[in-house]
């Protein structure tokens, strides 16, 4: 199963970094918050991932390109032009890195990648917000529920749209926060089935917007709830805890070993 990671926003609410490269390659413990993501899902088995680069593409192809470089020891030879890697250990990942267009909405950049995904369920996340949730559980929710899209949700008071679910975990509609909020929000980590892109238009589709709603509507979205630890990194106050999480060797999405 495939996981695409939504990563083409120009993240101008955390603009002393995002200036410089694409808000998923901030890095978090020295590592773009994009690996720890893909980390992850690799950690249960899942190493196929795309990509929906827009901002500043160019920075995550070349750090994919040179990964040997920024991961193990490395000897240059410069009187033989030669590089000697010293360690050839690397992630299990095959990354497939597009161009999804500079302004384009997330909804378009989900469409503009159909053709990698294929006639096939797929993982759909963000690129800027980490978990510790149990992908496996995830997936056997969806399959369970036999909806065309799950989305996994959060208990906590923020500035996002407030998803209203029913006894049985079905999505009856999704609205802005307001002030005496406490509800669930959606964190990303989807599951979808190919189904979705029929729910999907041009590059000005918002996925959070009619194509979720839509999906409300045809009775065809369920909400994985999680109750334990998610963050995203929109501000460089945020950045900040993940990386004091981090570097305390507390973070709860580190459920890997290697």
């Amino acid at each position: 199963m495939k996981v695409v990671i939504l990563a083409g926003g120009l993240g101008t609410r955390i603009s002393e970094e995002s200036h410089l490269r694409p808000k998923p390659m901030i890095e978090i413990g020295e590592k773009p918050i994009l690996w720890h993501i893909m980390k992850q899902y690799s950690f249960y088995g899942y190493n196929d991932f795309i990509i929906c680069a827009g901002y500043k593409q160019h920075v995550i192809k070349e750090w994919f390109a040179d990964y040997y470089l920024h991961n193990t020891d490395v000897t240059f030879d410069l009187k033989s032009n030669s590089m000697e890697v010293h360690s050839n250990y690397s992630e299990p990942w095959r990354v497939t890195v597009v161009d999804t267009g500079l302004h384009t909405m997330t909804g378009g950049r989900v469409k503009r990648v159909q053709k990698y995904i294929g006639d096939e369920t797929f993982m759909l996340t963000y690129g800027d917000g980490v978990s510790d949730i149990n992908i496996s559980e995830l997936i056997k929710f969806h399959k369970e529920h036999g909806k065309y899209c799950t989305v996994t949700a959060m208990n906590i008071v923020q500035r996002f749209g407030i998803l209203e679910i029913d006894e049985e975990d079905k999505v009856e509609g999704f609205r802005e926060k307001s002030d005496i909020d406490g509800s669930m929000i959606n964190a990303g980590f989807m599951v979808c089935e190919p189904k979705i892109f029929d729910y999907l238009e041009g590059d000005e589709t918002v996925l959070e917007k009619g194509p979720l709603e839509h999906l409300i509507a045809d009775e065809q979205l369920v909400a994985y709830q999680h109750d334990g630890f998610w963050q995203c990194m929109d501000t460089l106050r945020e950045k900040e805890k993940l990386e004091n999480l981090w570097e305390s060797g507390e973070a709860p999405w580190k459920v890997w070993t290697t």
